[in-house]
């Protein structure tokens, strides 16, 4: 009987450390590992989009059939610097990047030219502007381009001073249209924000300068520019 009794405290105690080992257990806390960190991948950058910008740099002019009809060329080779700005829009399929640019820059563009005799005159390049189709290439954020269109600029004649003569002739001024070809390159600092440098060759149509005088000349200009510009994507 003593026996029986015994045994049964004994179950009963291995009972209540069961139960009580179990209670103790559940209230530990959980050591399985936390779940891994989400992972966020940037979406690539895409050059799509309007952009405005800055630009500023400078140039220098041929000009073409510079002769008096007597002979001897009529202008130098006016050079300068140029600033100004651009609006325009780009297309991104894969890596290549479809635009079309505008762009519009003071230029001081000159130079005065004293002859033998003591005769002067002077040619200012004082505006130009271009309206450009531009196809590029991808390389992430940098883009390889070329591009082509219209070109024009307001030019000016200063007055021709012929001292051999003793006359005067009137200059003149007027906006001459052509085209222009080029290439740069570009490169997105930030999302929104780019850098780049361009080489444009414009040439304009030709001119009559000093029509009605014994010192007629028809003349064109071939344009060199080169330009740094920043841009800001919307």
């Amino acid at each position: 009987m003593k026996m029986e009794i015994v045994m049964k405290k004994i179950l009963t105690a291995a009972l209540l450390a069961s139960v009580a080992t179990s209670a103790f257990a559940a209230d530990l806390p959980s050591r399985k590992a936390p779940p891994p960190a989400p992972v966020y991948y940037a979406p690539p950058f895409s050059w799509t989009g309007f952009y405005v910008g800055i630009n500023g740099g400078g140039g220098f002019t041929d000009v073409r059939g510079n002769q008096f009809i007597g002979g001897g060329s009529v202008f130098g080779s006016p050079s300068g610097g140029i600033v100004g700005g651009q609006i325009g829009y780009n297309y991104q399929i894969n890596q290549l990047v479809l635009g079309v640019e505008g762009q519009l820059d003071w230029a001081d563009l000159n130079r005065s030219r004293t002859f033998a005799d003591g005769s002067s005159d002077k040619l200012n390049v004082n505006t130009l502007g271009n309206v450009l189709a531009r196809v590029g290439y991808a390389y992430d954020r940098t883009l390889f381009y070329v591009a082509a269109g219209y070109a024009g600029g307001d030019v000016h004649a200063g007055a021709f001073n012929d001292t051999f003569t003793g006359l005067s002739y009137g200059g003149s001024s007027g906006w001459q249209s052509g085209y222009a070809v080029g290439a740069g390159v570009e490169y997105a600092v930030t999302n929104n924000i780019s850098v780049k440098g361009e080489y444009l060759f414009s040439q304009l149509e030709g001119k009559t300068y000093y029509g009605g005088s014994p010192d007629v000349v028809k003349a064109g200009l071939d344009i060199n520019t080169f330009k740094l510009g920043v841009n800001y994507k919307f």
